[in-house]
């Protein structure tokens, strides 16, 4: 029996043909949103030669690359329909960002919305999981203990391979804890660890700076709000809420010239906000938020309750057929045909 990875694959290599890319286009009246996060030489970035091919491919293939205002001006219906229609996001606010995304972002004529942690931009905070990757990269111990979550982990450093998977193995455990629970097990890897973690970030690590984001702002990229201190929102009192919603859309509207009135959720999974996140982002004034569920937005249904604020977008791959997919809508005519006849995975 053909496994479904191995039709999805070739289904997907036929679309570098435009032939092929029209047939496949999904239905008018939804888009694709892509998410990006830091760039090459980083750890873990993207390949600057992958986003210029795939930029490349939407030019030469006649999609339409949407500002995101106007993306969710279209989705209330205002203007043409949609059809063939991307938008592109970044999260967080990394200098790389800025230094090397931009450029290439530019280079196609592609507009970009960049999503701001404020107070990673403003200089008062770096990552929590930056720090953490930066204790294990510097460590000279074989081995630390840690307790987090009420779970004692023990983590073989002796390898790069294996300081890579302790490193990857914190972050996700630390993710979902309150903040004060995050901190207290840095501060026993740090100690574990015997590495003190600096004031401010260092180079790899940095955010740009709001110089640098109106300088971006002036060659085509745009800004939107993604709190203040990047918490899991709906693992923060109706105070920190507030404070950090309110709190980024201020300082975007006092630093940028022409912020985007769209949120972005940290971690952005639907347990991640709620009702109080979407009041908050209404008596804001803000038109709506994306989220890092995967999925198409459509005009279907878009004006309905909250469908505004739970907006999805696929994370951009280093694999170029499956950004091919998420951009052509194969991978939703692949959900449907996958669903009414099953194969085998």
């Amino acid at each position: 029996m053909i496994s479904g990875e191995r039709v999805r694959s070739v289904l997907s290599s036929l679309l570098a043909s435009a032939p092929f890319t029209a047939l496949a286009s999904r239905r008018s009246g939804t888009a694709s949103i892509f998410m990006f996060h830091r760039f090459l030489p980083e750890a873990h970035g993207h390949d600057p030669v992958v986003v210029r091919r795939f930029l490349d491919w939407l030019r030469r293939n006649r999609f339409e690359v949407l500002d995101l205002e106007e993306l969710f001006r279209r989705l209330r219906g205002e203007g043409p329909p949609l059809r063939r229609a991307v938008a592109l996001t970044l999260d967080d606010g990394y200098s790389c960002q800025a230094e090397i995304g931009a450029p290439i972002f530019a280079e196609f004529d592609a507009p970009v919305t960049t999503f701001l942690t404020t107070g990673f931009v403003d200089g008062t905070i770096w990552m929590w999981w930056d720090q953490i990757g930066y204790v294990f990269e510097h460590t000279r111990v074989p081995r630390v203990q840690v307790t987090a979550g009420g779970q004692r982990m023990d983590h073989d450093l002796s390898t790069p391979d294996r300081r890579r998977g302790a490193t990857h193995v914190l972050q996700m455990c630390c993710k979902n804890l309150p903040q004060a629970e995050r901190l207290a097990a840095i501060a026993e890897l740090t100690e574990a660890a015997r590495v003190a973690i600096p004031e401010t970030p260092p180079p790899q690590y940095r955010p740009m700076t709001w110089e640098q984001a109106r300088r971006c702002e002036a060659g085509g990229m745009r800004f939107g709000p993604h709190t203040v201190t990047h918490p899991i929102l709906a693992r923060t009192d109706d105070s920190q809420a507030r404070q950090e919603i309110e709190g980024s859309w201020a300082r975007l509207r006092a630093e940028v010239s022409r912020p985007v009135p769209v949120f972005c959720y940290p971690n952005g999974l639907r347990c991640d906000f709620g009702a109080r996140e979407v009041s908050l982002l209404t008596r804001l004034g803000l038109v709506g938020a994306v989220t890092a569920e995967p999925g198409y937005a459509a005009t279907e249904g878009f004006g309905e309750g909250t469908a505004a604020f739970r907006v999805p977008r696929f994370c951009f791959s280093e694999r170029h057929d499956e950004n091919l997919r998420y951009a052509s809508g194969l991978e939703w005519l692949w959900e449907k045909v996958r669903f009414r006849h099953p194969i085998a995975s």
